[in-house]
């Protein structure tokens, strides 16, 4: 099967490729996160990234599209209705939906038969969302959605991106996630 796997960053993409590796599947990797702010961060996770994939001859497609402006005004008008429980957030919604989306897209458009995403390796997102607007996705642009539990191997990724001096960030990307990082801890979701 041949598959593009969007990645969220570096030390999240480390486990799903080995992952994927050990089913035969060399994944297309993809940057396309315009929901990580502020710009510094974006920028630190996007290079990360290019340098993991360069080191590990893996091919990396970038969209390098900062979207503050557009995050604001997207998920601005739903932020009154959300409730503090965590991945099932409107804003999340909408950050899963634009992100598969495009992958989808550009699955479609390059050929792949399938795409996948590195945000089903934390423990702290909303799976069945995820997969649900995978799915979605798919339908829309005629490709396979490939889920994967790959929340068992979190850990192990995360050690083996320490061991590779892998930036690793401290919150899922936004400026609100940012802020629920520094003001509570978050519990990571259940499967």
């Amino acid at each position: 099967m041949t598959l593009l796997l969007h990645c969220c960053c570096a030390p999240c993409t480390v486990q799903c490729v080995d992952s994927l590796l050990d089913e035969n599947i060399k994944p297309g990797l993809l940057w396309y996160n315009p929901n990580i702010h502020p710009y510094t961060e974006y920028k630190t996770r996007r290079d990360t990234l290019s340098r993991y994939a360069a080191d590990r001859a893996f091919d990396l497609n970038i969209i390098d599209e900062y979207g503050l402006r557009r995050f604001i005004r997207e998920v601005f008008p739903s932020l009154e209705a959300e409730t503090p429980d965590g991945g099932g957030t409107s804003r999340c919604a909408w950050c899963y939906r634009l992100r598969l989306e495009k992958t989808a897209a550009l699955a479609a458009e390059g050929g792949w038969e399938g795409f996948c995403t590195t945000l089903l390796i934390s423990p702290w997102q909303d799976h069945e969302r995820i997969r649900r607007t995978g799915q979605e996705a798919a339908e829309k642009y005629g490709v396979r959605f490939l889920y994967r539990d790959f929340r068992p191997l979190y850990r192990q990724g995360q050690e083996k991106a320490r061991k590779l001096e892998l930036y690793r960030q401290k919150y899922c990307g936004c400026i609100f996630s940012e802020e629920e990082r520094y003001l509570k801890k978050r519990e990571p979701l259940q499967a």
